[in-house]
């Protein structure tokens, strides 16, 4: 067993403290990599918080992960010692199930194997995330990490990068389309940057109106106040698309309203509480709602190149992993820019 330093909660009322514990040895198809940064997510918070249910302690958190292969197995084909490479939300998956056939692993019908807060597809060996200094994962589910982008920045685009980037893909957004993010922070300028450069015409609708500026400086193309009435009556039936990402409670059905006919909404983020929608928001002009999680390992590894063929990389502000309770409290306020990343070598 490999000796392994992180933070965990020990229950959800419990602050994030050192933690020692051990990883598996590196197996045939392994690799082992030394974590350099890892970034936080919402996510992070709700899990450790137990806000979603079915929490699982200790907690390591932390799926925005990136460093250094240090040990492959010696039936590892596509990595070698000293690569950079990431890992995402998820470590392993069923491998057999429709979905993980056609490159969905994300959706597997078993069940994924989460990078925290969950159970190896044994179901009894609990896996812990990037708060900590190695991770041990099998190749098939570790993305090659181009030396071309600062590393720091990179890492996440393993959670908010790609669960923005896909939805786009997938319902094919660009050149001709008019197309707006629902809030400015750690998904939605990823959402911006990847929209704008798509091709697509960019709006960003959010509450504070502070955000105007970093949202015409992210790639965006207008802004709308979402609190100004006349400003959002401006764009009512104007979109041809709509990716919402803000995980606070809100009206889905004011946001239905601002598209065109046939037009469709996704959300990625996930508010504290079910969210009514009326029939009348979607049924009159053929309006589809939609929902979208991560992306499966071909289309991560498809959205990295991306990245490091267009210099698209997250605004970032790193901390030291003593940080890390300040960083949640600042995170809920909306109060970073817009991304935080763990420097793991305060660990």
């Amino acid at each position: 067993m490999i000796s392994t330093k992180g933070y965990a909660a020990q229950n959800s009322q419990a602050p994030l403290a050192p933690f020692n514990f051990q990883r598996r040895e590196v197996g045939p198809y392994d690799v082992l990599i030394d974590i350099h940064y890892c970034g936080v997510c919402h996510s992070d918070l709700h899990q450790v918080r137990d806000e979603w249910g079915g929490s699982i302690y200790p907690m390591v958190p932390g799926h925005e992960i990136v460093g250094k292969i240090s040990k492959v197995g010696d039936q590892v084909k596509n990595f070698n010692v000293g690569d950079l490479a990431g890992i995402g939300c998820f470590v392993d998956s069923c491998r057999t199930c429709p979905s993980c056939k056609a490159g969905n692993e994300q959706y597997c019908e078993v069940g994924m194997a989460g990078t925290y807060n969950g159970y190896e597809m044994d179901r009894k060996t609990p896996t812990y995330g990037g708060y900590s200094n190695f991770i041990v994962v099998d190749e098939s589910y570790t993305l090659h990490v181009s030396d071309k982008l600062p590393l720091n920045s990179v890492a996440p685009l393993l959670c908010a990068g790609i669960t923005t980037y896909s939805p786009l893909r997938h319902w094919k957004v660009g050149k001709g389309q008019k197309v707006a993010i629902v809030g400015l922070g750690g998904l939605g300028h990823m959402g911006v940057k990847f929209a704008s450069s798509f091709g697509a015409e960019v709006s960003v609708l959010s509450h504070s109106a502070t955000k105007e500026a970093d949202a015409k400086r992210l790639g965006a193309h207008h802004f709308v106040n979402t609190k100004d009435e006349h400003a959002v009556a401006s764009v009512r039936n104007h979109f041809d698309f709509i990716l919402d990402t803000v995980s606070a409670q809100h009206d889905i059905n004011m946001y239905l309203g601002l598209l065109k006919t046939e037009g469709t909404m996704v959300m990625v983020g996930v508010p504290p509480e079910a969210v009514p929608v009326h029939a009348f928001s979607l049924i009159p002009k053929r309006k589809t709602l939609a929902g979208s999680m991560i992306g499966g390992i071909k289309e991560t590894q498809e959205m990295l190149d991306y990245c490091a063929a267009h210099n698209i990389v997250s605004d970032i502000e790193m901390i030291g992993i003593k940080d890390i309770e300040q960083a949640y409290v600042r995170m809920v306020k909306g109060d970073v820019r817009y991304r935080f990343v763990i420097d793991m070598a305060t660990l």
